[in-house]
């Protein structure tokens, strides 16, 4: 039991911890809202990568051979969501600033902690790169013995508490940026470096890994 509950934490923390286009939303949805409605989003995204883990160990191997042929098709589904809300956040950055107004929650349209969780629940879902890594892992751990449900449960449960620590932590940092960066320069600057970094993060997506 011991053993399953390492395993789930870094596995959780394994997948979590790169910083790439998805966690870099999660700063700045939370740098512009709330702590709340990034702390929802961060519970999306550690959503998502808890029913992979599950996925994986109920399916294994036989859907590691399922997602492989829609592999592309998923790929470009998540690298055009995310250039979306790239786009969507520099252009309403830029409308705010030639408006002379501060980008604070009064000036925006609210997003609402469920839009937050379902949002980045969506976006974390569409990668299929996550229900291979757990897949994998599984595999790799895989014995001859018949499998324990209890310490499957708790991999499972691991994971998905690692990746909300993890999460819930970088959406503490977008909100304390978001209290820092209080003038329109500042956040208009925050919002267009957000939106180039999560571009340049999707787009390396589609670049086959060598």
């Amino acid at each position: 039991m011991i053993a399953a509950l390492v395993a789930g934490l870094l596995a959780g923390y394994g997948i979590a911890m790169p910083v790439g286009a998805v966690a870099t939303y999660l700063v700045a949805l939370t740098a512009r809202t709330s702590l709340k409605v990034g702390s929802f989003a961060a519970l999306g995204v550690a959503t998502a990568d808890g029913l992979y883990a599950l996925i994986a160990v109920i399916g294994g191997s036989t859907l590691t051979h399922a997602i492989e042929p829609i592999m592309v098709p998923l790929r470009l589904a998540s690298v055009s969501v995310l250039i979306t809300l790239a786009v969507r956040s520099g252009a309403t950055a830029v409308r705010q600033y030639r408006k002379h107004q501060t980008t604070t929650r009064a000036d925006e349209a609210p997003v609402s902690p469920a839009r937050a969780y379902t949002a980045l629940l969506g976006i974390t879902m569409v990668n299929p790169l996550t229900v291979i890594y757990f897949a994998a892992l599984v595999l790799g751990s895989q014995t001859a013995t018949a499998p324990i449900y209890s310490e499957q449960a708790v991999f499972v449960l691991a994971a998905f508490a690692a990746s909300a620590s993890w999460q819930l932590l970088l959406a503490g940092g977008g909100a304390l940026l978001g209290r820092a960066l209080t003038g329109s320069r500042g956040r208009l600057t925050t919002a267009m470096a957000s939106s180039t970094l999560i571009t340049a993060l999707a787009i390396r997506l589609l670049i086959p890994a060598s």
